[in-house]
């Protein structure tokens, strides 16, 4: 892990609340493994805690990194307002990151997301298509307004979008356009890479867990110190009756094997 004053290239509005903010620096050339992510300090006195954001793209040729987030509160808020030139105090790159080793060329795998859970999704995509592994994208998001990346995505391997309103793609979320799409193609996937809210992780799990060896989830949590030290982002062990067993999701996560712990 690494601490530096990065500079914004960008940062522009992908969707409603939704915004793609690009970083240039020297930390960049220590992100290498899709999934981790950036602990960053919001550049207003009074939040005193930073911003865990997943890495979205990596840039080693040209020393940028991209991060997308959405407005939630007034950390992401004073992100939003961010000009090109301005700083931001990042720590990074934290947590495991997806294992992409065990792969081999022209093997097929799954890629699925859920609304803010997505951005991370698109550098492991990138770099498993670098691999030779063939990706298949199942993305969803509450309505078309919010979408986003669909045409970056469709542009690297097949793509299959679920809204909750039906105004793009199938209607329902991503466990209906899964459930549709596992009706006619029977053969499964190598692998499975997942990210997005519980409920979503919850539903791949249970589609996938006695099926295939490789199935990895990435968690949402939300974090302190962002490196293990204050236990704020724990979740309990599977198989641990007491319960007296438990994980942090930023330091021994955020991704995890599928049946290891409880969401």
């Amino acid at each position: 892990m690494k601490q530096e004053i990065m500079t914004i290239v960008a940062n522009r509005k992908l969707a409603p609340r939704i915004f793609e903010l690009t970083l240039t620096g020297q930390l960049v050339d220590y992100m290498d493994k899709p999934g981790q992510f950036l602990h960053i300090r919001v550049p207003q006195q009074d939040l005193l805690l930073r911003r865990p954001i997943s890495i979205n793209q990596i840039n080693h040729q040209e020393k940028t990194c991209t991060i997308i987030y959405r407005t939630e509160g007034q950390g992401t808020l004073v992100f939003s307002q961010l000009i090109a030139g301005d700083k931001l105090d990042v720590m990074g790159p934290l947590g495991n990151g997806f294992d992409l080793s065990a792969l081999q060329a022209k093997e097929v795998v799954y890629i699925i997301g859920g609304g803010i859970g997505i951005p991370p999704l698109y550098e492991l995509s990138k770099q498993l298509i670098e691999k030779g592994v063939q990706p298949i994208h199942f993305l969803g998001f509450a309505s078309q307004e919010v979408s986003y990346y669909v045409e970056e995505f469709a542009a690297l391997a097949p793509t299959y979008i679920a809204t909750d309103d039906g105004t793009l793609g199938v209607k329902g979320n991503v466990g209906t356009l899964l459930d549709e799409y596992l009706l006619t193609n029977t053969e499964l996937p190598k692998a499975v890479f997942s990210c997005g809210n519980n409920g979503m992780l919850k539903k791949v799990e249970s589609l996938f867990v006695e099926k295939i060896d490789n199935v990895q989830l990435s968690l949402e949590s939300r974090m302190a110190c962002g490196m293990g030290a204050c236990y704020a982002c724990v979740c309990h062990v599977k198989d641990d009756d007491k319960q007296t067993k438990s994980v942090k999701v930023c330091d021994d996560g955020p991704i995890f094997k599928a049946g290891t712990v409880i969401f």
